[in-house]
């Protein structure tokens, strides 16, 4: 496909942008993100637990999945990269730059979550060595009283990102004691135009909920104002899998989105399943599979 590459690529870097954007997403523009960042996001709860296989306990889950399974790339903080990086470093990765846990409530303090590393950290680990890093991702949290410290530094973590050729993923979420619904559908098509407006390539954000509409319908709004940045849905807290096919299939083809961001309804689960699920959420958005072949591939792999 024809890559538009954004003005604050450097002519030399260009290559490598398109590069990174194609590995990401097979050529096809489409992104299936194994989003693997929940252990500083949910801490333990996501791992451990009634209805959790013990495979998800230990993070190296993580890596088994995306070594092994069709995905456009694996995203999770620097920590967790340099640990097992060295035994899985042909994984696509996204260095996810910054995260917050979930134990200060949004009722007691409006979110702010910083970077923990900058990108020229993330060019010398890239350098030295020899991960596959194509990309970074930052989270901003619009209507918080804080999301002016979160907007410059995404701002900055973008352009910084593109001048080495890497993609810019923004995890977009309305959220702060201002946000009276974070699921309204009006409200993240905004949070989708915010990063447009900071350059991102593209923007992760919640599936929006509303009574009484067409939400597949009402979600075109987000792919509208997100213009030339690619809409990813999240995939949420595990669904039945034939449910979260369906859904997805609408999100692609009445939406339009342009990817999904998946990890919970991915690793909790055995391996082999969780890696058969990870391929029909690939077989939807990539091949452009219906849901019942995807399901299959899910149930027979």
């Amino acid at each position: 496909m024809d890559v538009k590459v954004p003005l604050d690529v450097p002519y030399e870097k260009r290559q490598s942008y398109i590069r990174n954007f194609n590995v990401m997403t097979h050529e096809t523009g489409r992104l299936a993100l194994f989003a693997g960042d929940q252990k500083i996001e949910h801490m333990n709860g996501d791992f451990f637990g009634p209805n959790i296989p013990i495979d998800d306990s230990s993070p190296e889950h993580l890596f088994k999945i995306a070594q092994n399974a069709k995905i456009g790339a694996f995203a999770s903080q620097v920590g967790l990269l340099v640990r097992y990086g060295v035994d899985y470093p042909k994984i696509p990765y996204v260095v996810k730059i910054n995260s917050k846990t979930n134990l200060v409530k949004k009722d007691f303090k409006d979110p702010l979550s910083t970077a923990m590393v900058d990108i020229e950290q993330i060019d010398r680990l890239k350098k030295q060595s020899g991960l596959n890093i194509v990309g970074v991702g930052y989270t901003i949290y619009t209507g918080s009283e804080f999301e002016y410290i979160m907007l410059r530094e995404a701002a900055q973590i973008i352009f910084e990102a593109h001048q080495l050729g890497l993609i810019a993923i923004i995890w977009s979420y309305p959220r702060g004691k201002s946000v009276i619904d974070e699921y309204d559908p009006h409200l993240v098509a905004g949070a989708c135009g915010v990063a447009a407006c900071l350059g991102a390539d593209f923007v992760k954000v919640n599936f929006p909920k509303k009574e009484g509409v067409n939400i597949f319908e009402a979600f075109k709004e987000a792919v509208l104002a997100a213009g030339r940045t690619r809409v990813m849905c999240a995939g949420g807290s595990s669904k039945e899998p034939k449910a979260f096919l369906e859904e997805l299939y609408n999100q692609v083809h009445i939406s339009g989105v342009q990817g999904a961001a998946t990890g919970r309804n991915i690793h909790q689960k055995p391996l082999k399943e969780a890696i058969n699920f990870a391929n029909a959420i690939y077989a939807v958005l990539v091949e452009n599979k219906t849901v019942e072949e995807t399901y299959k591939t899910y149930q027979e792999g």
